[in-house]
């Protein structure tokens, strides 16, 4: 079975391990190479890295194997500059820049903010940075945070539709049994799908690093979190010498196949979650624009129906009122019914702002057949 070319796809997460960071200049340098040659691809990359705590642990000399939460938070605050200059020296050999984004669990599980983190980090990829996250751990409590940052990259994935996550560790990949204690144990190269027997097969985190909060069960978790929107899961040894664009060979990295495609996985949650009186018609320049895979634009929108927020997803009527699709809107409605006919250049005079060019992504847009 071959696996695709990377330089094919729209877009990748990448999460690197705080073993990784710690590891030294030259891996940061060699995963830093591997994302401006697929950025130079056309690829879009984002780079979620661990690194935080344990770099400011170094920092403020706090050599105990366990911190407290209020420890925890203070080794974050130290540790997070040291890790964003590590990564700006690892991409500047390349000319690109770095931007960092720190993010809280409700930002991924409130959909307002959820579209604000997802136009911040596109916005960062359109300038041409590679948008470095991490959580905010210095204000995240053990009740209101993501527990390690493979599910954080998962769910990353799901926010910018990315078509494959890579999981970067001091692992080559799925092994049936740890491999620190079985040097015997099998590598398994290809999982098409998740199951228990493939669960069963996960070991703890890597006590012997004394760093780091995951381990390989917390990435089988994020391959099935990712795998549920359509994004399929690579997991890779970071101190391969290409250790991103070498998972084009079998021999490297363990695949996860996506239990689903990303369209079938994006109109089904746009399909499902529709808000049953809110809706927007539109004229029939505005139906041949969607038909032809466009956004939809305010100067199409001839009224409004109904109340909604930014966020929901609403239906898509024709002049003759039938629907013809779903999609999640930018504006709320009385901002939506304030710049209906506009042309995008005239949106911010008339709100005093201008959020999107769109009412409605193509991205968040799902057509009747």
């Amino acid at each position: 079975m071959t696996r695709p070319a990377l330089a094919s796809l729209t877009s990748i997460v990448i999460k690197a391990g705080s073993a990784l960071v710690q590891a030294g200049p030259e891996v940061l340098s060699a995963i830093a190479a591997d994302i401006a040659h697929l950025r130079q691809a056309g690829v879009n990359v984002v780079l979620v890295s661990s690194g935080a705590v344990a770099l400011g642990r170094e920092r403020l000399g706090l050599t105990q194997p366990v911190l407290s939460l209020e420890q925890k938070q203070a080794a974050a605050a130290a540790g997070q500059p040291r890790l964003a200059a590590a990564w700006e020296a690892a991409f500047e050999p390349h000319g690109l820049a770095t931007a960092q984004a720190l993010l809280t669990l409700d930002v991924t599980e409130n959909r307002r903010s959820w579209l604000n983190a997802r136009a911040t980090l596109q916005t960062l990829a359109e300038l041409g940075a590679i948008a470095i996250v991490n959580e905010n751990d210095t204000i995240a409590t053990d009740e209101i945070r993501y527990g390690d940052n493979d599910r954080l990259a998962a769910r990353v994935a799901q926010l910018i539709g990315a078509d494959l996550l890579v999981l970067l560790s001091d692992i080559d990949g799925l092994y049936e049994q740890d491999p620190r204690l079985h040097p015997d144990a099998r590598f398994i190269a290809d999982i098409p799908r998740i199951d228990e027997r493939i669960h069963a097969m996960a070991g703890t985190a890597n006590a012997a690093a004394a760093v780091g909060t995951g381990g390989m069960r917390t990435k089988i978790l994020a391959a099935e979190l990712a795998g549920r929107s359509g994004c399929a899961t690579a997991i890779a040894l970071g101190l391969a010498p290409e250790p991103i664009l070498s998972l084009e060979d079998f021999a490297h990295g363990s695949w996860f196949h996506p239990a689903r495609s990303s369209a079938r996985a994006r109109e089904a949650w746009i399909s499902g979650s529709v808000s049953p009186d809110a809706a927007v018609r539109i004229d029939a320049g505005a139906v041949s624009a969607l038909r032809a895979g466009k956004s939809l634009l305010p100067v199409g929108l001839t009224g409004i129906e109904g109340r909604f927020e930014r966020g929901d997803t609403i239906r898509i009527l024709d002049s003759d009122g039938r629907t013809i699709g779903r999609g999640v809107t930018a504006y709320a409605s009385g901002d939506a019914a304030r710049i209906a006919g506009a042309r995008t250049e005239d949106i911010e005079s008339l709100l005093g702002y201008r959020r999107s060019s769109a009412l409605i992504h193509v991205d968040d847009l799902v057509l009747d057949d």
